[in-house]
């Protein structure tokens, strides 16, 4: 069986880099899940955009749910790597996979009862729209069956030092889902359906590819055996997390709410201004799964003059992919606005939000990469807190501002607690590693 990397020997900038590509080059292909609907979807009209856009809200809440597991079973895979305990390691990954099921049937049923209070709760006052918001709501919720263990297969395998085969099997995976994408969109005139189904199909590719590639690695008994500490301890880790996440959704829920305020042209820009943004959030996605695995498997073997190394060269990196992004983001945002949709008002407050957020991408950057080294050395509550007190602090900031600049000034809420969040974590971080080392 492959034991992956070791990534507690070796140059450090050679094992982040290597690590980082494949974990990019996926999250993009994730990513691009979202950017060829949201392309097609585009030609269709900003109201379909707007009903993706509202779906999507109550989808991400269940990937954020579904972090509890899959970054607490990865924290304790990636420990239990570095320090060589199999056996316990084998525990783990059939309780992350139990605990995944649960939470992916429990959330569809949600999704299936609530669908009606879930789309309403945004007023959108178009029956249109809303119509077809729970057609997409429904049908990619069922995807989620396939797409919560996708997820957490990257995380383990990553904590193995494997990036690559996620990688070229999310690539299969985005280019079914080009290849479907206009065909039952336009060619069976599905619409919004279409697209949704195709997301399903790509999913379940997936995780069948998943399934037979990960055996190289590690094999799953008994998923339906219960280690109860084991899994007590996963959620434990991976409880402030998911807390953190689902936290960050619901506020994000509540300011789509805000923003429905100023119409469909403003929810639908939004999304668009999200898509484009998850360019920055992506990348530097890949460079959390490296640090998070490099630094997870070093704190196992207590090595904690790498651990530091490999964060400074992480902070550097991050900085510089921020700064590219917002370079991006302030001069070019009609022409990345314009690739998704065309409808002028749409269009205009798209290129606000780019300008705005772009500011801050610096920052975003480095929490994210420092929430990764939090992960890695198995303290993931400082930036929950951290995450918790000023994610909440964008709903009454954003009635501030929103009342004072109209929409551009939830956009400024957005940037201003990001410039908070990426200051403050950074310097907690290089705190608590001074007191592991002591």
């Amino acid at each position: 069986m492959n034991k992956g990397t070791n990534l507690t020997e070796g140059k450090i900038s050679t094992i982040l880099i290597s690590l980082a590509i494949p974990i990019v080059g996926a999250s993009f292909l994730q990513m691009t899940y979202g950017l060829v609907d949201m392309i097609w979807i585009g030609k269709i009209g900003s109201g379909a955009v707007a009903a993706i856009g509202t779906a999507s809200f109550f989808l991400n809440l269940g990937e954020a749910l579904n972090s509890i597991v899959v970054m607490g079973g990865g924290i304790k895979t990636s420990h239990t790597i570095g320090a060589k305990k199999n056996k316990e390691l084998e525990e783990y990954i059939s309780s992350s996979f139990l605990i995944n099921l649960i939470l992916s049937l429990v959330f569809i049923f949600f999704i299936f009862l609530f669908k009606n209070s879930l789309i309403g709760f945004f007023n959108l006052g178009n029956p249109l729209i809303e119509k077809e918001a729970k057609i997409y709501l429904q049908i990619v919720g069922i995807g989620l069956f396939f797409k919560f263990p996708n997820i957490l297969y990257m995380r383990i395998l990553n904590s193995y030092g494997e990036t690559k085969l996620p990688f070229k099997i999310s690539c299969v995976g985005v280019i079914l889902n080009i290849f479907l994408d206009p065909i039952l969109i336009f060619g069976f005139n599905l619409g919004i359906a279409g697209a949704a189904i195709a997301t399903l199909i790509s999913q379940g590719v997936i995780t069948f590819m998943f399934i037979h590639v990960s055996k190289k690695f590690f094999n799953i008994q008994n998923i339906f055996k219960i280690y109860s500490k084991k899994i007590g301890e996963i959620i434990s880790l991976g409880t402030p997390i998911g807390i953190q996440r689902v936290l960050f959704t619901g506020i994000g829920i509540i300011l789509g709410k805000i923003v429905a305020d100023f119409g469909p042209d403003a929810i639908a820009a939004q999304k668009i201004g999200l898509q484009i943004e998850s360019i920055s959030y992506m990348t530097i996605g890949g460079l959390y799964g490296a640090t998070a695995s490099f630094i997870g498997q070093n704190y196992g073997a207590q090595n904690f003059d790498r651990i530091n190394k490999g964060y400074k060269l992480a902070l550097v990196i991050s900085s510089a992919l921020g700064l590219f992004t917002t370079i991006l983001f302030i001069c070019f945002p009609r022409f990345l606005v314009e690739i998704f949709i065309k409808d002028s008002k749409a269009v205009e407050i798209g290129i606000n939000y780019l300008r705005i957020v772009g500011i801050s991408q610096i920052f975003m950057c480095i929490e994210i990469v420092t929430n990764g080294s939090f992960n890695g050395i198995g303290v993931p509550k400082t930036p929950s807190i951290i995450s918790v007190i000023f994610t909440t602090l964008r709903v009454p900031l954003a009635y501030f501002l929103g009342n004072i600049y109209g929409i551009n000034g939830v956009w400024m809420t957005i940037s201003i607690t990001m410039f908070l969040k990426g200051t403050i974590s950074p310097l907690l971080f290089i705190f608590n590693l001074k007191k592991l080392t002591k």
